[in-house]
C-alpha cells in the first residue's frame, strides 16, 4: 500500500505529487519540499525587492541632482539679478517718473468687511381652510337620515379643524418670534459694521484731504511741505532691501537749497555672491563670490550712483522750481575694523546746481567721472570709507522753535489754570511733558506762540518702539472742546509726519471728539488729566471754569 500527498506552492507557481510507503516519511518529505519552495520564494522576493529599491534609488539620486542643480541654478541667478540691481542704480531711476503722484498717497480702497447678510426667514405655513377637504365629514345615507349622526360628524370635524387651527397659530407665534430675534440681531450686526464703515471712512477723508493739503502748501511753496515733498520722494525711492534707505533733509527757501543727508550701504550690505555649482563628487553646493577687488569697484560704483540718482530724483520732481541746488552728504554706519566698535562717518559730499545738473546725460555717465566733474568729495577708494568733510553741514534746529521758560513752579493750590494767561498755559505744558519725557531721555520744544491752532509744542520721544515725533497742543479753554480742534490735531499730525498727537485743555472734550479720536494715533487729555499730571511732577492748582469765565469777560 502507498501513499501521496499533493503539494504546491502558488507564489513560485509549482506544483508535485509526493509518494511513499510510509504516511510519515511522505508526510515528512512533503514538509522538506514546501520548506524548500519558500526558501526559494523568500530568496526571489528578495532579489526583487533588492532590484526595485536600487531602481529607486537610482531614480531618486537622479531626482536629488537635479533638484540640486536646479537650486543651483536659481541661486545663481538669483546672485546675478542682485549683482546686476547694484550695477544698475541709476539706470534704474531713469526709466521712471520722481515726482509725487498726490493721487496714489490717498486712500482709495473700500471699506474691507462685507455688508451682513440679511437674514433668512421662516415661512409661515398655510392656515388650514375649514372649508378643505379634511375638514369635510363622509356622511352616507343612514347618516343624513339620522340628524343626530350628521351633527355628531360635522362636530367632529370641526373638532379637527379648530386642533389644527390652533396648532397652525402656535406655528405661527413660534415662527414670528423667531423672525423678531433673526431681525434684531441682524439690525444689531449692521449697526456695528454701519458704524465701523463710517468710522473708516471717515478717517479715510481726513487722510485724503490731508494729502490734498500737502499738495496744495506745495504747491503754494511752502517750506514745510517742499522739504515734505523732497523727503516723499526719497522714500517712493526703491533699493534693494538690505540698503538702509535712511535720510533727512533740510531745505533753505531763500537760497533755494536742499541739503540731503544719506545713511549709504556698508561694504556687508553689497551682495558678493557670483554663482552657486553642485559638485556631483562631493555631493554639495559650492558658492562662488566676485572677487575683492570687483567687490570694490562695486561697492564704489554704487555710492557713485546713489549719490547721482539722489540729486536726479531731486531736481526730476522739482515741480514748482524749488530747487535751484542740492547738496547730498553721503554718510556709512561700520565697524571700524582697528577697535571693533561702531563707527559713522560722511564718506561722500557734493553740491550740484540744477541748471549744471540738468545740462548731464545720466544714461551715458561714468558715474565717477560725473561726481568728480562736479568737483565733488570723496575718497578715491570709497571702500576704504575714509572719512572726509560735507560741503555744507545740515542745520538740524527748527525755526519755528523758541526759548521756553519755567511755569510751573508760580503755581499753587489756589492758582486757576483756566485763567492763566494762554501764553504761559503753553509753557506749562510744555514743562510738564518735558519731565515726563526726559525720563526716557527724550526732549520738548516750544514753537513760536500764534494762537492759531498750530503746533504749540513737539516732543521727541527716543524708544525705538513708541517713540518718534510728537504734537502736542494746548487750548486753554473754558468751553467744552469741539471735534473741529481734534480734527485740525489729526491733520498737523500728519501733515509734520509725527506719530502721534496729544491735545490738552483745561476744559473737556464733547462726544463727538471723543469719537472721532478712537482708534487715531491721538491722546485728549481733560482737566482732570492735567492736574493729575501736574500732581505726579509735583505741583498742585484748580480749574475754576465759572471764575475763569468771569474773570476773562472782564478783560483782566
Amino acid at each position: 500500500m502507498g501513499y501521496f500527498i499533493e503539494v504546491e506552492h502558488t507564489g513560485l507557481g509549482k506544483h508535485r505529487i509526493i509518494t511513499g510507503r510510509d504516511a510519515m516519511i511522505v508526510e515528512m518529505k512533503a514538509r522538506v519540499q514546501l520548506g524548500e519552495w519558500e526558501r526559494q520564494y523568500q530568496t526571489q522576493c528578495a532579489k526583487v525587492a533588492h532590484q526595485a529599491k536600487q531602481k529607486f534609488d537610482r531614480t531618486q539620486r537622479l531626482a536629488d541632482l537635479a533638484q540640486k542643480q536646479e537650486e543651483a541654478d536659481e541661486r545663481t541667478a538669483e546672485a546675478q539679478k542682485a549683482l546686476a540691481e547694484v550695477t544698475g542704480l541709476l539706470d534704474a531711476t531713469l526709466r521712471v517718473d520722481d515726482a509725487v503722484n498726490w493721487e496714489s498717497l490717498k486712500n482709495r480702497a473700500p471699506f474691507p468687511e462685507r455688508e451682513p447678510p440679511p437674514p433668512i426667514y421662516e415661512q409661515y405655513p398655510p392656515a388650514p381652510a375649514p372649508d378643505a377637504p379634511i375638514y369635510q365629514p363622509k356622511l352616507g345615507v343612514f347618516d343624513k337620515l339620522v340628524k343626530s349622526r350628521e351633527e355628531s360628524k360635522w362636530a367632529e370635524a370641526r373638532g379637527w379643524f379648530e386642533r389644527d387651527y390652533s396648532a397652525w397659530q402656535y406655528k405661527v407665534e413660534t415662527i414670528k418670534t423667531q423672525n423678531e430675534g433673526l431681525e434684531i440681531e441682524y439690525q444689531n450686526r449692521y449697526a456695528v459694521w454701519q458704524t465701523d464703515k463710517t468710522a473708516y471712512e471717515e478717517k479715510q477723508s481726513v487722510e485724503n484731504q490731508a494729502v490734498d493739503q500737502r499738495k496744495a502748501a506745495y504747491l503754494a511753496g511752502d517750506e514745510e511741505a517742499i522739504a515734505d515733498y523732497c523727503e516723499t520722494v526719497l522714500i517712493n525711492s526703491r533699493y534693494p532691501e538690505s540698503f538702509p534707505k535712511d535720510f533727512e533733509l533740510a531745505y533753505n527757501p531763500e537760497t533755494k537749497l536742499l541739503v540731503v543727508d544719506y545713511s549709504l550701504p556698508s561694504p556687508d550690505d553689497m551682495p558678493k555672491l557670483k554663482e552657486v555649482k553642485y559638485v556631483k563628487s562631493k555631493d554639495a553646493l559650492k558658492p562662488t563670490d566676485i572677487s575683492e577687488g570687483e567687490q570694490n569697484r562695486n561697492y564704489d560704483s554704487a555710492l557713485y550712483q546713489i549719490c547721482l540718482r539722489t540729486i536726479h530724483e531731486m531736481f526730476e520732481a522739482d515741480r514748482i522750481g524749488a530747487l535751484a541746488a542740492v547738496v547730498f552728504n553721503g554718510w556709512v554706519d561700520s565697524v571700524d575694523k582697528s577697535t571693533g566698535k561702531q563707527a559713522r562717518g560722511c564718506v561722500i559730499s557734493v553740491q550740484a546746481k540744477k541748471d549744471e545738473f540738468s545740462e548731464f546725460d545720466l544714461s551715458k555717465v561714468d558715474p565717477k567721472a560725473c561726481f568728480k566733474a562736479l568737483k565733488g568729495i570723496g575718497s578715491s577708494q570709497l571702500h576704504s570709507l575714509t572719512p572726509v568733510a560735507p560741503v555744507i553741514q545740515m542745520s538740524r534746529e527748527d525755526k519755528r522753535f523758541v526759548s521756553s521758560y519755567e511755569v510751573a513752579g508760580q503755581l499753587d493750590e489756589g492758582f486757576n489754570l483756566a485763567a492763566m494767561p494762554w501764553e504761559d498755559f503753553e509753557h506749562l505744558i510744555r514743562e510738564l511733558f518735558e519731565k515726563e519725557f526726559k525720563q526716557n531721555g527724550g526732549e520738548v520744544k516750544i514753537t513760536q506762540a500764534s494762537r492759531d491752532g498750530g503746533v504749540d509744542a513737539v516732543a521727541f520721544d527716543p524708544d525705538p518702539i513708541r517713540g518718534g515725533k510728537i504734537v502736542i497742543q494746548s487750548k486753554r479753554y473754558t468751553n467744552t472742546v469741539g471735534v473741529a480742534f481734534v480734527r485740525d490735531l489729526y491733520g498737523t499730525v500728519m501733515n509734520e509726519g509725527a506719530t502721534k498727537g496729544i491735545l490738552v485743555t483745561t476744559s473737556d472734550y464733547g462726544p463727538d471728539a471723543y469719537e472721532f479720536a478712537m482708534g487715531k494715533p491721538l491722546t485728549l487729555l481733560n482737566g482732570g488729566n492735567l492736574l493729575h499730571l501736574l500732581e505726579k511732577h509735583g505741583h498742585k492748582a484748580k480749574i475754576d471754569m465759572k471764575a475763569a469765565k468771569a474773570f476773562l469777560s472782564e478783560g483782566k
